[in-house]
């Protein structure tokens, strides 16, 4: 049954799923009214309204007598167009555009990767300049299909360490976590499929999910994880094909998925036949690791994913997926057709930084760093009358709440203006429902003037 959600009215929410089916298959008979109407469980006068107002914009054909077809002819793909027109405020593709533009002297504790200065350059420099001087590396050709075995093997021996037993040829190396989940996604959707995400979330992970026009579903995030209760419904609701979440280290809120909460979770996805990827990106912040999902259910629902763009470096772009063989098998197969495979160079670097020892000095220095960032940047904000909505043990991200009345999207335009580039609540939220919250990357709010100007532009709303 169609859900009214995050202010869309059912008619559009038909508009949408009769978009994806035309995208589908341009030219092609749709479904009858009475058919649409019967199975998303709505009047029959929702489904003609649904269709007049495509005709109109011309992305569906009224034949008299026959029915309505997809017009041969669809306009090309707008991202910006496939959902509901947003504020530029809480405009994820905004956001993103201003969070890498990099515009002297921006201040960015709405970003979401450390500082240049925190990462290990040096290292880089070396290990490139080993690759360029070892006449057995790669410099020239094509990766073989699932990416430079070295680094699988060597992956494999790490996810053994974390409790998730994987071998070399379960794991394919990406050109990214984001590239990651883009195959995934190409893997096991099709148009107009809905996908559960937590509500808030990583406001990519929307991005992603719209550009594969999946319907995209807000689970409510608490302290220990997702709403189990509220999970549940929804699975059975909407019948969705997956769920996407950060179970360690949760962008944006910090929090870590409890154990009692990931094996609910886990049995909750067995009765529903759901699929659940495990984005994991952060974990290497944690100093001691905690199960993730992967590591309590191994691979029969579960997808887990990674890269080291938060922990490394995002300019080597080099990620992972760890799936069931047959799954890897036709994954594969994706990346070969969109990309022809992985890039070589960047595996055969972040294998070297792996394996000398450059990661895990990197690592044993960057954890207690951030712990003093996290700490102080808690202090600054609780003078200016925000509450931390958690303390989170490690990471990047603080998820707080605003003094009573204000509005972080207001707030985030306002503190643009003086060049301060803010991450407001509803970027991250499918509902909109978080505009009293704003994500900090406490990696970046080491310049007082960050605190100087919230202060300022907060005395004037």
């Amino acid at each position: 049954m169609l859900d009214q959600t995050g202010g869309s009215t059912l008619i559009e929410m038909a508009m949408a799923e009769i978009r994806g089916l035309s995208a589908a298959a341009p030219g092609v008979r749709l479904p009858s009214i009475r058919f649409l109407a019967e199975r998303r469980g709505v009047s029959k006068s929702t489904i003609v309204e649904a269709y007049d107002r495509l005709v109109a914009e011309g992305a569906v054909e009224a034949r008299p007598g026959s029915g309505f077809f997809a017009t041969a002819r669809v306009k090309p793909f707008a991202l910006a167009e496939s959902g509901p027109r947003l504020d530029r405020g809480i405009d994820p593709l905004w956001i993103m555009r201003q969070s890498l533009d990099r515009r002297e002297p921006a201040l960015q504790p709405g970003c979401g990767w450390l500082p240049d200065s925190w990462l290990p350059t040096d290292m880089i420099r070396r290990a490139l300049r080993g690759i360029a001087r070892d006449e057995e590396a790669n410099i020239a050709t094509y990766s073989v299909p699932q990416g430079f075995r070295p680094l699988r093997e060597h992956l494999a021996r790490r996810l053994g360490e974390r409790g998730v037993q994987a071998e070399p040829s379960a794991i394919l190396l990406t050109d990214s976590g984001s590239r990651a989940i883009d195959l995934i996604c190409r893997f096991l959707l099709q148009p107009g499929d809905a996908v559960l995400v937590d509500d808030p979330c990583y406001f990519n992970f929307q991005s992603m999910l719209q550009a594969q026009r999946a319907r995209v579903i807000g689970v409510p995030f608490t302290r220990s994880g997702p709403d189990l209760e509220r999970f549940a419904a929804l699975c059975q609701e909407h019948r969705p094909k997956f769920y996407l979440t950060n179970a360690v280290l949760h962008n944006p809120t910090g929090a870590t998925v409890g154990v009692g909460v990931a094996h609910r979770l886990l049995k909750l996805a067995e009765i529903h036949a759901l699929i659940l990827v495990e984005d994991s990106i952060f974990a290497d912040f944690e100093p001691r690791p905690s199960p993730g999902l992967a590591a309590l259910d191994g691979f029969e629902r579960v997808i887990h994913l990674g890269s080291f763009s938060k922990t490394l470096t995002a300019a080597l772009r080099c990620g992972y997926v760890v799936a069931r063989s047959d799954w890897i098998e036709g994954l594969t197969d994706l990346a070969l057709a969109t990309s022809f495979g992985s890039n070589d160079l960047s595996a055969q670097t972040t294998f070297r930084l792996l394996t000398d020892g450059s990661y895990r000095r990197h690592l044993d220095a960057l954890r207690p760093r951030l712990a003093k960032a996290m700490a102080g940047t808690v202090e600054r904000l609780e003078r200016l009358g925000f509450r931390p909505w958690i303390r989170p043990e490690a990471g990047i991200f603080l998820w707080a709440e605003l003094p009573d009345g204000l509005d972080s999207a207001a707030l985030a335009m306002r503190a643009l203006e003086k060049g301060v580039v803010l991450a407001p609540g509803n970027v991250f939220s499918v509902s909109h429902s978080a505009g009293r919250f704003m994500r900090f990357n406490v990696a970046q709010c080491g310049d007082r003037r960050i605190f100087e100007i919230l202060e300022e532009t907060l005395g004037q709303m």
